[in-house]
């Protein structure tokens, strides 16, 4: 189950990430015109509705077989402890059984050799076999123990694994969201959102110092480059934004070293870096020696 769940996660995961990484254009700082230009030169629409409703049958379909499966656990399990129920009042009656007619024989021979004190033989052997019918139970109360805390942990993970897929879901349909906004402040309202839902996202909080670079906010996107690289200090897309917010800031050698870094983890910044405005200007330096970190 949780292969299953894990594998549900990291598909979501890793289709968010390409589907930002396509839609990534929309978040560049470029006038208007050029923006127009841009746009009408498209052969084809960003955004595909089918993948989203594929996704979401595909959660849907995940959630169902994870609400069937807990049903099929839980019935094993139950008829699992009912079995082992059985079996111990079964062994439980066949010891006391064999142990009363043991007693029988040994009572008879006892008083076939003269003894004569059968209330002393009916103490002890009363004793023994509380004593033994005292171990037997203590052992199958311990084994049904331990089969409620195995039955009680799968449940909390069942539990815990939906609500993971119900928030994995949540969070997905705000980056759609996010994809499709237009306006910026909204765009950032969307990203607080799922910052709400999952505290410290890296890419959330990259993609809202995007946005806020759109409103001439270099300080706060700084700001939110550092809380995403304090969660993923190898996470090249905030190295990038943050190149881009010292840029704006006429902070050259640290937007240089910033993207210097953004394009050690991921090559393709170098060719995204021509196209960017604030970075233009420091382009012709990326040749000289990497500043030291």
């Amino acid at each position: 189950m949780r292969s299953i769940t894990m594998s549900v996660l990291v598909a979501l995961a890793a289709a968010s990430t390409a589907y930002a990484e396509d839609t990534s254009i929309l978040y560049l700082p470029v006038d208007d015109t050029a923006a127009q230009a841009r746009i009408s030169g498209l052969e084809e629409p960003l955004y595909n509705p089918f993948v989203e409703r594929y996704l979401l049958d595909e959660v849907k379909n995940l959630r169902m077989e994870l609400a069937q499966t807990q049903v099929r656990i839980t019935e094993s399990l139950t008829d699992r402890q009912l079995d082992t129920m059985d079996r111990a009042m079964s062994y439980t009656t066949n010891t006391v059984t064999y142990f009363f007619y043991l007693i029988a024989a040994v009572s008879s021979v006892l008083i076939f050799a003269g003894w004569n004190s059968l209330r002393d033989i009916r103490s002890s052997v009363r004793k023994q076999a509380q004593a033994e019918m005292s171990k037997v139970i203590a052992v199958y109360e311990k084994r049904l123990e331990d089969l409620e805390k195995d039955l009680k942990h799968t449940g909390e993970m069942i539990e815990h694994n939906a609500d993971e897929i119900e928030l994995t879901n949540e969070i997905h349909a705000l980056w759609l969201r996010a994809s499709q906004e237009k306006n910026v402040t909204n765009r950032i309202g969307i990203y607080d959102q799922i910052l709400q839902l999952r505290a410290w996202d890296a890419e959330a909080l990259t993609y809202k110092a995007d946005a806020v670079l759109e409103l001439d906010e270099p300080q706060w996107a700084i700001n939110l480059c550092h809380l995403a690289l304090s969660q993923d200090k190898e996470y090249a897309h905030a190295h990038y934004q943050l190149a881009c917010a010292y840029a704006m800031m006429n902070r050259e050698e640290e937007a240089i070293q910033a993207l210097h870094k953004a394009i050690s983890l991921n090559e393709s910044y170098a060719e995204e870096a021509k196209s960017e405005a604030v970075l233009i200007p420091i382009l012709p330096r990326l040749n000289e020696p990497s500043p030291v970190s």
